[in-house]
């Protein structure tokens, strides 16, 4: 399930061109870190992401029951030391749950190797204001 809600970001991602920054699946809910353009709301961007779980878990594991809780907890980031602090706090969650030794190990986290990430939104040649570039963090709770 853990992959199917991975596969269920990329896919997003992909689709609606959503930035994808971190993210950490435990195992009773989701934190990510994502920013959207002035087209897409964060809401919506979560509806998009809950939906189309929803969806794929009902059909591939026969999942007839509600599979999140109603709604979400949303931040803005201001700045790459938010931002930076997010991503730790984000990677962290699983050594803290006691789920793993180090953020790395953890196969459901973007801190574990191999995950490809957009970058910060504040940094580089082409950084963004907050005006450009929404940036927050969600966590949702099935």
């Amino acid at each position: 399930m853990a992959r199917l809600l991975i596969d269920t970001l990329y896919r997003y991602r992909t689709e609606r061109n959503l930035r994808l920054h971190a993210f950490v699946v435990m195992t009773n809910h989701l934190h990510v870190l994502l920013s959207v353009d002035a087209t897409m709301a964060v809401e919506r961007a979560v509806q998009l992401i809950k939906g189309g779980f929803s969806y794929r878990a009902s059909h591939e594991y026969d999942i007839s029951a509600a599979v999140w809780a109603r709604g979400f907890s949303d931040s803005r980031i201001h700045n790459e030391g938010e931002y930076a602090a997010r991503v730790r706090y984000i990677h962290e969650n699983p050594v803290r749950a006691g789920l793993t030794q180090s953020a790395e190990q953890y196969p459901y986290s973007s801190a574990h190797p191999g995950f490809d990430l957009d970058p910060s939104p504040f940094t580089g040649a082409k950084a963004r204001t907050l005006e450009e570039d929404l940036c927050g963090t969600t966590k949702v709770v099935p």
